[in-house]
């Protein structure tokens, strides 16, 4: 199952509506080098020639081989892979599709070297901006986000560990990258964060506990919590309580937080203290049971709400999982795997959702345990099976 019109259908388009935004000027933070400017890119648009085609393997017929030969230093031959020859990524965006050629381009962050790099298959990669970071435990650059109206405003938000404290900086053409919500408390442990945007334009914000979990229960604390914000940091208009930056409490370790194309379920993974997990966002609640968890430990990263399953990247263990979902937001059944062998690219760590099919990912196979190719780490388009071709969630 594979077109480029599909790659652009749905909640893709839903982060790149159009609008314009403004936000307040604040001092430019210490410790962060000076960003190029970004070249403004055309969001993407629905009509567009051809397809985009198959990953190996997928889509395939028992027993036909993969035509497509094995990386040979930083090229890669899958039509799929975006980007080559980076660190292993920890947040993904697509931004451009070229009309004429097909070419996709996105943003990909780096979690340990601290760099924002444009990409663009068979193009060396383009440093955007680079932050000062510390990467110690899970800490680093490991939160990206577009603003919902990017076509406008050219706008990235991302998660960024400072050598104080975890922080939410946002990224504009031609100047240096400025705070948007300080002060999210840094620790040995529990520094990774994740970002989204919500269907009302609200960024909403993952937080680790910061290794404490006395904080995750805080509610004065912005450490463990899911944080829905404004542009410039501040509560959102309509948090349960008024005047607070938190919809949920109880997180450790996020690693991914998606929200369905039409806003009725919000996901949130964690690697909690016995088994990784993933829950379902409900404003004004601590976040209780797990949805569904995993003692074995698949390192839970990105995540994508579809129609009828909640798809999920795995980064201890190579491909993705899915969790067949009824229209309520219960599951049906276990955890499917897919992408495992050689019509996979190893282990995933961040994802987000650009149809009901169709996702955008970054590897991380240059992590310890790990089986990098020459190309690796990549940014890489999936296609997952079984899926309704047309659907919208």
């Amino acid at each position: 199952m594979s077109r480029l019109r599909g790659l652009l259908i749905g909640s893709a388009l839903g982060l790149l509506a159009a609008g314009c935004a403004s936000f307040p000027e604040q001092p430019a933070p210490e410790g962060w080098s000076a960003a190029p400017q970004l070249t403004p890119q055309a969001g993407p648009v629905p009509e567009l020639p051809g397809e985009l085609p198959k990953s190996p393997g997928q889509g395939q017929q028992p027993g036909q081989q993969s035509t497509v030969p094995p990386p040979q230093g930083c090229k890669d031959f899958s039509p799929a892979v975006v980007g080559t020859c980076l660190n292993p990524v920890s947040g993904v965006a697509l931004i451009d599709v070229n009309q004429t050629t097909g070419a996709v381009t996105a943003l990909a962050t780096e979690r340990a070297t601290g760099r924002l790099l444009r990409v663009t298959k068979d193009v060396d990669p383009v440093e955007v901006a680079k932050f000062d970071v510390d990467a110690s435990g899970d800490g680093g650059l490991s939160g990206l986000a577009l603003s919902p109206t990017y076509p406008e405003d050219q706008l990235v938000y991302v998660y960024v560990t400072t050598a104080t404290d975890n922080r939410v900086m946002r990224i504009a053409p031609g100047d240096v990258p400025k705070p948007v919500l300080t002060g999210i408390p840094k620790g040995p442990a529990g520094n990774r964060g994740a970002l989204a945007h919500d269907t009302t334009g609200a960024l909403l914000v993952a937080t680790g506990d910061a290794g404490n979990p006395a904080l995750a229960a805080n509610p004065d604390s912005l450490a463990g919590k899911v944080l829905r914000i404004d542009g410039a940091g501040q509560p959102a208009r309509g948090n349960p309580t008024p005047g607070s930056r938190v919809l949920e409490s109880g997180l450790r370790s996020p690693g991914g937080l998606c929200v369905a194309g039409d806003g009725s379920k919000t996901w949130v993974t964690d690697a909690g203290a016995s088994a990784d997990l993933l829950y379902r966002v409900q404003p004004g609640k601590p976040l209780g049971d797990a949805a569904w968890s995993w003692p074995e430990r698949p390192g839970l990263g990105g995540c994508a709400s579809l129609s009828n399953v909640v798809w999920l990247a795995t980064g201890g263990t190579p491909g993705t999982l899915t969790l067949p979902m009824n229209p309520d937001g219960s599951f049906t059944g276990k955890p499917e795997p897919g992408l495992t062998g050689e019509d996979g690219y190893g282990r995933l760590g961040p994802m987000v959702a650009l149809d009901d099919t169709t996702a955008l990912v970054g590897t991380v196979n240059k992590n310890p345990g790990g089986t990098p190719v020459s190309s690796d780490d990549r940014v890489v388009i999936i296609v997952r099976d079984g899926g309704p071709p047309d659907s919208k969630d």
